[in-house]
């Protein structure tokens, strides 16, 4: 299998037979994850359900049993009069879609396939069938006779997230017809996983696949013997599972409710998990849980910790600074990424340089306060009730594999000012007071106002965050969050010490601009 060049055209595979199409493939469930959408496009007998009985075979089952498409482990008819056939694999269902007898898209409201985006692996055949109900982000395959009669030619045209993953695929070195199994890059991540949970005596557990997030990270839960555990799959080059690592010894070293790891392969981004459950605070409170108490348990902990890591402390610990390189990387998101896609025009460098100088101006109010350890994503989507645990034990932490050394109102900001959910402003006042009682020989006027400068600072970069994954991503669901996030920036840029970024809003952003950018950019 040799790959041509990938232009504007997609990536181009000339595959020589049917095995080389079945290493193509493999390599792509390698790759796949809960949420994904591969389109499969090409003229009846191209082998678009040879590709597809090869994809799901290649997937373990949720015993963790592999199949392969030269075993026939399981035979993957063709839906076409079916329409759709649901597999049972890891790290989620396939849902095998044949649309040829499909006119339509209005035919297919009745087949699920919204759920089937959302949570499962889909495969969809005739994929042009569905026109705009076909998702943004996802991974198109078409399918062609070669020069020989049983060659192909395939062209991958990847959308949203499957940029990066296949940009980082190494799909270059798929073994040709000939070669062994043990070559082929799918082999690759399927069979590293398994070779990985057998190792640690997980090898026979029941797998399913639990909810993923923005990143490239995914998550399972296994079961075996009355026991849990979790499995996070995250492939380098794009996560950073030694950093997870790290700062988990830390958490669980400060005694902290971190997940205890099990086993560790930090080269191949795989690590095994204690289970902590399914209940992150957002589900507790959906679920009528008292929310000023759950509010109390999120900022004691803060409390705890920020008292065992303060600055000296963290000296040692070899985490980068959040100084105000990093904080300007992310604050420019909003110019590179929000402004364009409201004006249809990259921000003029004039522009955007006063951006950045207005921030600079302010980031020296930040560092009012003490340094300390900073997890950054410290939101009731990653903080978990943990049963049976006493005290601030019973806050279970996720998602902190970006932790830095910096200033100690970023994660109360965090928690606080929450970019997904609406706090009322007593609780809010209530929870500042609770944490600043806790530490009396801080300036309360230092600490607010470092608090206005990075929930400020915040904002900006989750709209510009939100609108690079619509409009990179293909993931339009965050934009509805924007114009809360706009509010909460609003009321941090009423305070006195950020008016040089204040002034650059009314002048570049004014009111009336700051409403939610169209999803796909004006053709």
């Amino acid at each position: 299998m040799s790959p041509g060049e990938a232009g504007s055209e997609g990536r181009t595979f000339d595959l020589p037979d049917e095995s080389a199409t079945h290493a193509l493939a493999r390599a792509l469930a390698g790759m796949a994850k809960s949420g994904d959408v591969i389109a499969l496009a090409g003229d009846l007998g191209v082998g678009k359900t040879s590709f597809a009985r090869a994809f799901i075979n290649a997937l373990p089952s949720p015993r963790g049993v592999a199949g392969s498409a030269e075993s026939g482990e399981e035979e993957v008819p063709s839906p076409t009069f079916t329409l759709v056939q649901i597999y049972e694999r890891a790290p989620a269902p396939v849902w095998h879609v044949d649309l040829y007898r499909i006119e339509q898209p209005g035919e297919t409201d009745e087949l699920g396939l919204e759920d089937a985006f959302a949570s499962a692996i889909t495969l969809i055949e005739w994929p042009e069938r569905l026109g705009s109900r076909l998702p943004l982000d996802r991974l198109d395959l078409c399918l062609s006779y070669g020069d020989a009669p049983n060659a192909r030619r395939a062209v991958l045209r990847a959308h949203g997230g499957w940029r990066a993953r296949l940009a980082g695929a190494g799909l270059e070195n798929l073994a040709s017809a000939g070669a062994s199994p043990e070559v082929r890059p799918m082999a690759g991540r399927a069979v590293r996983i398994a070779a990985f949970l057998a190792e640690a005596g997980w090898g026979d557990a029941e797998r399913r696949p639990l909810a993923g997030d923005a990143s490239f990270r995914r998550y399972e839960r296994l079961r075996q013997g009355g026991q849990t555990a979790v499995l996070m799959d995250a492939p380098p080059p794009h996560e950073n599972v030694a950093a997870f690592h790290g700062v988990d010894r830390l958490l669980l070293s400060l005694g902290l409710s971190a997940p205890r790891p099990l086993a560790v392969d930090e080269s191949h981004g795989l690590m095994l998990l204690e289970d902590l459950g399914d209940r992150t605070f957002t589900l507790a409170l959906a679920g009528g849980a008292d929310e000023a108490a759950l509010y109390r348990l999120a900022i004691d902990l803060l409390i705890e910790l920020q008292a065992k890591a303060g600055a000296g402390f963290m000296a040692g610990q070899g985490l980068p600074p959040y100084d105000d390189a990093r904080l300007l990387d992310e604050a420019v998101l909003l110019p590179d990424w929000y402004l364009p896609a409201l004006s249809g025009r990259p921000t003029p460098a004039k522009v955007r340089q006063a951006y950045v100088g207005s921030w600079r101006e302010v980031f020296p109010v930040a560092r009012r306060v003490p340094d300390t350890l900073v997890l950054r994503d410290y939101h009731v989507d990653n903080l978990m009730v943990v049963e049976g645990r006493p005290g601030i034990a019973a806050c279970g932490l996720l998602d902190f594999q970006d932790a830095v050394v910096g200033p100690r109102a970023y994660d109360v900001v965090s928690l606080l000012e929450d970019a997904r959910r609406d706090i009322a402003p007593d609780l809010i006042a209530a929870m500042l007071d609770r944490y600043l009682a806790a530490f009396p020989d801080m300036n309360a006027e230092d600490f607010r106002a470092s608090y206005a400068v990075l929930g400020a600072q915040r904002h900006a970069k989750v709209i510009g965050i939100f609108t690079r994954l619509c409009r990179r991503d293909g993931k339009p669901q965050y934009l509805p969050h924007i114009p809360r996030i706009w509010r909460l920036l609003e009321g941090d840029l009423a305070a006195a010490e950020l008016a040089p970024v204040k002034a650059w809003f009314d002048r570049f952003v004014p009111p009336p601009e700051r409403r939610v950018p169209p999803a796909e950019a004006a053709a």
